[in-house]
């Protein structure tokens, strides 16, 4: 039983995760809205908010902070410069998932997530 368990593994590696995790935000964070299957899309959502969370301070310990995560000097410099302050007055909530179609070839769930 998974009760109160805090993540979802997604068939993966503690290390494929992670690195699963820091690419599909680098992705978001470039694109603003990509397509993934729906258990993705969740996991990346408390990744993705925790991050732009963090971006919001602005200072230079946070910028330390995101760039350890992210690794990606583009990535980072547009969260910090444009997406983190459009949030500055919202209390977290910055992505929006939106179920969109079944994938022909493995029937998995699909959505968009995307900066709200």
């Amino acid at each position: 039983m998974r009760h109160r368990h805090g993540y979802r593994k997604l068939n993966r590696t503690s290390a494929h995760r992670a690195a699963l995790l820091k690419n599909m935000s680098i992705a978001l964070i470039e694109r603003e809205k990509i397509e993934t299957t729906v258990p993705k899309a969740k996991e990346l959502r408390s990744f993705v908010e925790k991050l732009i969370t963090t971006a919001r301070r602005g200072d230079s310990n946070a910028h330390r902070a995101v760039f350890a995560t992210l690794q990606c000097k583009e990535s980072v410099k547009k969260l910090l410069n444009e997406i983190a302050p459009k949030y500055e007055d919202r209390n977290g909530g910055y992505t929006r998932i939106t179920r969109t179609r079944t994938r022909r070839g493995d029937a998995a769930p699909m959505a968009f997530i995307e900066l709200v």
